[in-house]
């Protein structure tokens, strides 16, 4: 019996492991896991190819944090993030954003923008245990942040020069660390 039961598994190894992923896959809790297991180190764009902001008239409303006008990021680095809390992918690299949040919120500027409703967003916050600063756009976004796909993160430097453009990453790797050291150092 105990023989029998190996052999089947042996051979039916492939499309067990191949059910156990396709489960993983739908259930949302394992899915945030996965996702994190599959997220990289974000991609710096050559000097090159930044592309540089052209207006800082953006307005946006505080949804755990008081109001914003973009036009206080010139001369900053600031980390620009969209999202939505129904959204796997968005939620699954959030704990890495928290990260570098708790290391570099007083030194960068973090805008993590979101289409939600307050009354969504805050007891999710509250229920992951995230102190990100989250608002809603009161005007419209730069032209350089039109996105059609979230989670979309920008990084910029002090210039305004994008310097990442990121669709899903680890944010929290020695990396982007480093770099964010060297774009406070400029």
């Amino acid at each position: 019996m105990k023989n029998t039961i190996f052999n089947f598994v042996k051979k039916n190894l492939s499309n067990i492991l191949f059910g156990i992923l396709i489960v993983l896959l739908i259930y949302p809790t394992s899915r945030v896991v996965f996702l994190r297991l599959l997220s990289f180190s974000p991609s710096v764009e050559k000097i090159d190819n930044r592309v540089t902001i052209q207006s800082y008239n953006w307005n946006l409303q505080g949804v755990n944090v008081p109001d914003y006008d973009f036009n206080e990021s010139k001369g900053k680095v600031v980390l620009i993030n969209f999202w939505a809390t129904w959204c796997t992918p968005c939620v699954a690299e959030m704990p890495s954003l928290e990260e570098l949040y708790k290391d570099y919120g007083d030194k960068v500027k973090f805008v993590l923008v979101t289409s939600d409703i307050p009354e969504t967003v805050l007891p999710f916050m509250k229920n992951k245990g995230f102190t990100l600063p989250i608002y809603n756009q009161l005007s419209n976004n730069p032209k350089e942040f039109n996105t059609s796909t979230i989670p979309r993160t920008f990084l910029l430097n002090k210039k305004g020069q994008i310097v990442i453009d990121a669709s899903r990453a680890d944010w929290n790797t020695s990396k982007t660390r480093k770099l964010i050291d060297e774009l406070l150092m400029e």
